[in-house]
């Protein structure tokens, strides 16, 4: 295998393994809002719907699309925003491990943001 090939298996596997795993978060969430259960954390003061919506975004939506390669780095930016606002906001005062999780999301979303998508990838960059 050439080195330029691994490198691309190697994006590719970056955005495709955190993303699934990310929809494992997402997903509940999803079937809340479709099931008109909005109940969720308000840390912005914009509501329960809206910030519920936002999190299906960034756990959800965008993930789908950095699994599949399209247009990565934009769907990289809510996905870490929201894990941002997981670890600093809704768990600012837990201690470290809860906040772990979310910090190593945000650290692959990043990663993923400033590296691309790869050639494995619909948007083949």
């Amino acid at each position: 295998m050439k080195n330029n090939t691994l490198i691309h298996l190697g994006l590719a596997l970056l955005r495709i393994v955190p993303s699934a795993f990310m929809l494992t978060h997402g997903y509940p969430k999803l079937m809340k809002l479709i099931n008109g259960n909005t109940e969720f954390a308000d840390p912005f003061g914009i509501g329960q719907a809206p910030s519920l919506f936002l999190a299906v975004v960034g756990e959800f939506i965008c993930p789908l699309l950095m699994i599949i390669g399209f247009k990565t780095r934009w769907a990289a930016i809510p996905a870490a925003i929201t894990m941002f606002v997981a670890a600093f906001i809704a768990h600012g005062a837990d201690p470290f491990g809860r906040k772990e999780l979310p910090l190593l999301y945000l650290a692959f979303f990043v990663i993923i943001m400033l590296l691309g998508p790869g050639k494995y990838s619909v948007d083949k960059k």
